[in-house]
């Protein structure tokens, strides 16, 4: 008798499903599945993984293994309690028409009689230094601000807390910036923004900068007056600072919660938290924990032992341990699910923060999530949009003067977002009265930010978020900023003439906003002879270097002296043919629209296009 291979199992009908948890030995799956080691082995190195037999693997590498071999890899049961708690699945459609509006028009497309009360996620910003992160400290009852290097927040995590039996979702960002670099990948998470003012310190650049980014944002302000136990604070100087930016207290007959606090030493904390929880009973904000899971990345990193990790922030339905989501360009199936505090967990619902495992690459923070039925619809999905991904991000431009008025026409805006940039308060403020004196009925100018000095990274975040144009008058612009604008195609413009500066906003404003060219060298080409017709001349010529098209300027050029300008080919062929182009190292024959006649043998032509710059 054939002596068979210890490790084959040789089975005449190998099974159609198996089920395999978090993690397997190559051996154990090849048992499962009834199958030679070997031809798993196999399949691996075409991946690039080089497994001996003992090689441990995850459920989604068993996956992949049981779709080559024509196997389909399951999760365990869940227990009587799990399935009496699972929701039904619905997949997302694969392709949302705008990650900006996907989950808003997710929500919407909601059984409305399935919606019920979720918790409020809330976002701290403020002046550094002014105690966000102790706020949360106090809030939360933990100790992060005492790891982080210097007390200054260095990373964005999500907490939640339970007041008097209502839950408050927290994120805890470094900065206003974050909070809008998500806004500008189009998620939308935060419903209320605490803003930190320090009650001895004052508002700071970065408190109006907070207060901007939050109204750009369109959610409602709660003020934390921090700090109010220090002997020089003074909370009425600060109210009466805020009034200045637009914030008017409530005390004083405006619509704006001010609420003042010392996280040292829990003053006014709970008066906070209920203030939070009234305005989020007044907004009303809802929910279907039973229908399409969406959410959004808050963040995201590769650990050196657990793989990718991400904080996501589930906005409607409900996560669970083992579903299948796509994140952005890439997905994963949850191989563990854990609260803010590290603690394992099966589901996440709606407002929950909940960290997983079992991504395949690390996505970006404001990536929107979504669940969907299996691993081959979320492998293909992230494959599309990874393919479509270049010409999106190359095609997307922010607001420009020079296009507004096509939107307005459009209907797309009737709201021209500014933020403006001054050399000095004197300055500034004839231009914001100027400015809002524009508005009329049918365009209205909306400064989302006003301040002293250079044009900053901020700024331009700030832009790319709110469709907003940047001017700057009699100031510079940070390299940085300059380089975010030029790759995310926000508009800057420097003035140094007011008069003029609100002659270029008005004219936007009727669509009569005189374009800019600039002449842009394309090409040389060099006579080699001259032929007479009948209706002039042709110049046969030799391309030098780079191209020469029908209808491009030209000048021809006699030992670097212009001895023809202001002309344009008009006739371009290659033998007889009439062509539209032609490149570098090829002869042709050109016939200008003037000055053709005074041209001779070895002369250069320059050919040229006007480029619009504005």
């Amino acid at each position: 008798m054939p002596r068979l291979d210890e490790e084959r199992v040789v089975v005449a009908a190998p099974p159609k499903e198996v089920v395999v948890g978090e993690a397997i030995t190559v051996r154990d799956l090849a048992t499962l599945m009834q199958r030679s080691p070997i031809d798993l082995i196999k399949i691996l190195m075409q991946y690039g993984i080089m497994a001996p037999i003992t090689h441990t693997i995850d459920h989604d590498t068993a996956v992949i293994l049981g779709e080559e071999l024509g196997v389909t890899v399951n999760w365990p049961a869940r227990t009587v309690e799990d399935i009496a708690e699972e929701v039904d699945e619905q997949p997302i459609a694969p392709k949302p028409p705008s990650q900006r509006t996907f989950i808003q028009k997710t929500m919407a497309e909601q059984a409305a009689e399935r919606m019920v009360e979720r918790p409020p996620v809330v976002a701290v910003l403020g002046h550094v230094d002014h105690g966000k992160t102790t706020l949360l400290d106090r809030i939360r009852h933990t100790n992060v601000a005492a790891g982080e290097a210097g007390g200054i927040t260095q990373r964005t995590g999500a907490y939640q807390v339970t007041v008097k039996g209502k839950k408050i979702s927290f994120l805890d960002t470094p900065g206003h910036e974050a909070f809008t670099a998500m806004r500008a990948r189009g998620a939308q998470v935060t419903d209320i923004v605490v803003l930190v003012v320090a009650a001895d310190d004052g508002v700071m650049p970065q408190t109006k900068e907070a207060i901007s980014h939050a109204r750009a944002a369109n959610v409602p302000i709660i003020v934390a007056i921090n700090k109010i136990d220090k002997p020089n604070a003074n909370p009425q100087r600060v109210m009466e600072e805020l009034a200045k930016e637009g914030l008017q207290p409530e005390a004083w007959g405006g619509d704006t919660i001010m609420v003042e606090i010392s996280a040292l030493t829990d003053l006014g904390i709970d008066d906070l938290l209920d203030n939070i929880l009234v305005l989020a009973e007044v907004e009303q904000y809802k929910a279907d924990p039973k229908g399409d899971c969406v959410g959004t990345v808050i963040e995201a990193e590769l650990d050196k032992f657990r793989g990718v990790t991400a904080t996501l922030l589930v906005q409607n339905g409900t996560l669970h341990r083992g579903d299948t989501i796509v994140v952005g360009k890439t997905w994963g199936r949850i191989k563990a699910m854990f609260d803010y505090e590290g603690k394992p967990i099966k589901e996440a619902g709606p407002s929950m923060p909940t960290m997983v495992l079992g991504l395949q690459e690390v996505p970006m923070a404001g990536d929107v999530f979504e669940r969907v039925g299996s691993d081959r619809q979320a492998r293909q999905i992230a494959e599309e949009r990874r393919q479509a991904a270049a010409p999106l991000q190359e095609t997307r431009r922010a607001m420009s003067l020079d296009d507004f008025f096509k939107r307005f026409e459009g209907g797309e805006a009737k709201t021209l977002n500014l933020i403006v940039r001054a050399d000095m308060q004197g300055t500034l403020e004839p231009i914001i009265k100027s400015l809002n004196d524009l508005s009329n009925d049918e365009v209205e100018i909306k400064i989302l930010q006003a301040s002293i000095g250079d044009i900053s990274e901020s700024d331009v975040m700030l832009a790319e978020a709110s469709d907003a144009v940047i001017i700057g008058f009699s100031v510079g612009i940070d390299k940085a900023a300059h380089v975010r604008a030029e790759h995310s195609g926000v508009e800057i413009r420097q003035y140094d003439i007011i008069y003029k500066m609100l002659e270029d906003i008005e004219d936007a404003m009727k669509g009569m906003l005189e374009p800019i060219y600039k002449e842009s060298v394309i090409g040389h080409a060099t006579v080699l002879q001259m032929f007479k017709l009948r209706k002039g001349f042709v110049a046969g010529c030799m391309v030098n270097d780079g191209v020469v098209k029908r209808g491009a300027l030209a000048r021809a050029l006699r030992n670097g002296e212009e001895i023809v300008s202001g002309a344009r080919v008009e006739t371009l062929r290659r033998f007889t043919e009439d062509v539209a182009e032609v490149r570098q190292g090829y002869e042709c024959g050109i016939n200008l629209s003037q000055g053709d006649e005074l041209l001779k043998e070895g002369d250069v032509l320059e050919f040229s296009e006007r480029v619009r710059v504005r």
